[in-house]
C-alpha cells in the first residue's frame, strides 16, 4: 500500500471576532457517541480550475476561516462540568487543517467499496488523539490529500457532541458555497434555548424510556468487556434499485392492509437485523436490540428551526429474541422497528429530556469506548445500530473544482456500527457500510444477498 505523507498542519480560526463564552448544550448533545464522525469527499479538479491557477489549499483555508465566523462553536473546545456533562467553550481556539499527499491515484481505489480502498481509508481522514484531554481536542479536523493523478480528497472529523449528521452537512455545504465565492445561504441557528437545556425546570418523565437501559449482552456473559476487544472489519455492501424494491415487496407482503407501506429504512434495517442474528449464530432465545436514530426536528411542537445546529437525533431501541426475528416474515421485523419510530412524538421527546435531566450523572448513557472507557452502552454482538443518511444532503458538495466523484463515511471499528446512504448516482441504489467482528462478516454477506437473490 502506498503511504500517505503528512506535509503540514495549519491552525484555522474565524476570520472575524466571534462570541467568547460558554455555550450550554442540550441533553441530546451529552449522550450517545462522544467520538468524532469522519466523512470524506473525492474530487478530480476540472481542467478549467487548473488552467486558472486555482490554489486548492489556499481556497480551503480562506473559506474555512470565513465559514467559522458563522459556525463558531466548531472552533471552540468542550469542557466538563458537574454530572459528566459538558459545555462548549467558544474561544476561537482553532480548527486543524492537515495537508497530505499520496502517490496513489483515484483509479487505484476502484469503486471505493473494496480493497485497497478500505485498507487505505484510515490514512485519508484526520486522526483524533483520544488520549488527549477532551478540552484539548479541536472539535473539527480537516485533511486535504493530494494524489499523484491530480485528484484530491477532503475529509472531516467532527465531534458528535457538537453536531449531528444534518448539522455537520449544513456546515459542509455552507463551507463549499463560500469556497466558490458565494455568500452563506442559510446561517446556523445556534440558540440552544429552543431545546430545553440544563438549567431548565426539571419535571418527572411521563413514559418508560427503555432506550436509556443498556442493550442486552450475549447469554451467559455479565459484561461486554471481552466482546469490545474482538477484531472488527468494515465492509460496504450495495443494493441496486431492483434489490431494494424486492426487499420492500417482501416486507409489505405481510403488512396489514391499513397504513402506509414500510419505508426503505424500515425494510433494509429489518433485513440487516435478521442477517446479523443469523451470521452471529445466536441461540433462538438470545435477546437482541437494534438502535434506531430518529430526527426529532420536525416531530417537536413547534418544530425546531431547520437550520438548528446541534444534536436533534433521538435514539430509540427495538428489541426481540433472535429466533423470533429470523423465523417470522421480514414485515414482522419492519413492524417492530416502525413501532419504536412512531413513539417519537413531541411529548415523548420532552419526557426523555426530563428523564435525562433527573439523572445526577450521564456517564452511563455515554459511549466512551474510543475514550478508553468501557462505560456506556455496547451495540456490538448481539446488538447493532443502523443509522440512516438516506434523506440527508450528502452529495453535490462543490468547492469550485467540480462535483465530487465519491462521498462516503470514514473508517468505523466498533462492532455493530452501520450506516445506510443513497447511491451516488441517484439511481435508487443504496450503499450499506457495516463494521462487524471479522469472524461474522463473511456469513453476514452471504445471508444479506441470499435472501434477495433472483428466484
Amino acid at each position: 500500500m502506498m503511504a500517505v505523507s503528512l506535509n503540514d498542519s495549519y491552525t484555522v480560526i474565524p476570520a472575524e471576532p466571534t462570541f467568547n463564552g460558554r455555550l450550554s448544550l442540550s441533553e441530546w448533545d451529552q449522550i450517545g457517541n462522544l467520538t468524532y464522525v469522519p466523512t470524506i469527499y473525492f474530487y478530480r479538479p476540472s481542467q478549467d480550475w487548473v488552467m486558472r491557477g486555482g490554489d486548492i489549499l489556499a481556497t480551503l483555508r480562506h473559506s474555512l476561516s470565513s465559514v467559522l465566523v458563522h459556525f463558531y462553536p466548531l472552533a471552540g473546545r468542550l469542557c466538563w462540568i458537574e454530572g459528566s456533562r459538558f459545555e462548549i467553550e467558544c474561544n476561537a481556539m482553532r480548527v486543524q487543517l492537515i495537508e497530505a499527499e499520496s502517490k496513489a491515484t483515484l483509479e487505484d481505489f476502484g469503486d471505493f467499496t473494496s480493497s485497497p480502498y478500505l485498507e487505505y481509508l484510515e490514512h485519508l481522514v484526520p486522526s483524533v488523539d483520544y488520549s488527549s484531554s477532551i478540552h484539548e481536542l479541536p472539535l473539527m479536523l480537516v485533511q486535504l490529500t493530494n494524489f499523484s493523478c491530480g485528484g484530491i480528497s477532503i475529509s472531516t472529523s467532527i465531534s458528535h457532541a457538537v453536531a449531528d449528521g444534518q448539522s455537520a452537512l449544513h456546515f459542509i455545504h455552507e463551507w463549499a458555497r463560500l469556497a466558490q465565492g458565494e455568500a452563506v445561504g442559510t446561517a446556523p441557528f445556534l440558540d440552544r434555548n429552543v431545546m430545553p437545556v440544563q438549567d431548565s425546570l426539571i419535571a418527572p418523565p411521563r413514559f418508560d424510556h427503555a432506550e436509556f437501559r443498556h442493550p442486552p449482552l450475549l447469554m451467559g456473559l455479565s459484561s461486554a468487556l471481552e466482546k469490545r476487544k474482538k477484531e472488527t472489519v468494515m465492509s460496504f455492501l450495495k443494493l441496486t434499485k431492483t434489490q431494494v424494491e424486492r426487499l420492500k415487496r417482501m416486507a409489505n407482503e405481510s403488512r396489514p392492509t391499513e397504513g402506509r407501506p414500510y419505508s426503505r429504512y424500515e425494510t433494509i434495517a429489518a433485513h440487516i437485523w435478521r442477517c446479523a442474528c443469523k451470521a452471529r449464530g445466536h441461540q433462538s432465545e438470545q435477546p437482541t436490540a437494534i438502535g434506531i436514530c430518529v430526527d426529532s426536528r420536525f416531530r417537536m411542537r413547534p418544530p425546531l428551526p431547520q437550520a438548528y445546529f446541534g444534536n436533534a437525533i433521538f435514539d430509540v431501541i427495538a428489541a426481540g429474541r433472535s429466533g423470533e426475528l429470523v423465523s417470522n416474515p421480514l414485515g414482522y421485523v419492519s413492524s417492530r422497528i416502525r413501532e419504536e419510530i412512531q413513539k417519537v412524538t413531541d411529548e415523548y421527546v420532552h419526557s426523555a429530556i426530563d428523564f435525562l435531566k433527573n439523572q445526577p450523572d450521564l456517564s452511563r448513557f455515554q459511549d466512551r469506548h474510543a475514550l478508553r472507557s468501557d462505560a456506556g452502552p455496547f451495540f456490538g454482538n448481539p446488538n447493532l445500530e443502523v443509522v440512516s443518511w438516506l434523506t440527508l444532503p450528502v452529495y453535490e458538495v462543490g468547492f469550485g473544482w467540480g462535483r465530487e466523484i465519491y462521498m462516503g463515511p470514514g473508517p468505523h471499528d466498533f462492532d455493530g456500527d452501520s450506516l445506510i446512504l443513497p447511491g451516488h448516482d441517484g439511481d435508487g441504489s443504496v450503499v450499506f457500510a457495516l463494521c462487524m467482528q471479522v469472524a461474522h462478516m463473511d456469513a453476514f454477506k452471504n445471508f444479506f444477498y441470499e435472501a434477495i437473490a433472483e428466484p
